[in-house]
C-alpha cells in the first residue's frame, strides 16, 4: 500500500460552522496533523470577540481597531499565526466569514496548498480559482489531500 503524505493542516472556518468538528476529526483520522482554532495547543480557550466585550457588535470602527490590541486578541492572533506559519496546507470550510477567508488568502498567497471545502449550496465565488482545489464532500477532500 502506498504511503500517504502526512500534512500539517490549518482548518479555517467559523465558530458557527456545523461541519468544522467533523472536518477536523476526519482529517486527523486520515493521519494529518490538524490545527483546531477552537482548541489551540497552547491550552488557551478559542477566541471570541465576546470574551473581550459583550457589546463588541456595537463598537465604532475606531473601537474595533483599538480592540485588536486587547491582550486576548493579541494572544489568539499569536496562536493562529504561529499555526499558519507551521502548516503546509489550508482547508477553508464553508460557510465561514472574513477571518477564515483572510487566512485562506494568506496560504494561497504563500503558494501553499489551499482547498475550499463546500459541503452545502453556497453563493458562487470566482476567486476560489486561486486555490489548489475545491471539494464538495469529505471523502473528496480526504482523497485530494493524499
Amino acid at each position: 500500500m502506498p504511503s500517504v503524505m502526512k500534512r500539517k493542516i490549518y482548518v479555517a472556518s467559523s465558530w458557527r460552522n456545523v461541519y468544522f468538528q467533523e472536518v477536523v476529526a476526519k482529517l486527523r483520522e486520515a493521519g494529518h496533523d490538524v490545527y483546531d482554532f477552537r482548541n489551540p495547543p497552547s491550552g488557551d480557550p478559542g477566541f471570541k470577540w465576546s470574551s473581550v466585550s459583550e457589546d463588541y457588535m456595537e463598537w465604532s470602527p475606531q473601537q474595533y481597531r483599538d480592540m485588536l490590541q486587547h491582550p486576548y486578541a493579541v494572544r489568539q492572533f499569536k496562536n493562529d499565526i504561529e499555526a499558519m506559519e507551521a502548516c503546509d496546507t489550508c482547508v477553508l470550510v464553508l460557510p465561514c466569514g472574513r477571518s477564515a477567508h483572510t487566512e485562506a488568502g494568506w496560504f494561497a498567497g504563500k503558494g501553499r496548498t489551499t482547498i475550499a471545502y463546500i459541503p452545502e449550496k453556497q453563493e458562487p465565488e470566482l476567486m476560489y480559482k486561486l486555490f489548489s482545489g475545491v471539494c464538495c464532500s469529505i471523502d473528496e477532500l480526504i482523497e485530494t489531500l493524499k
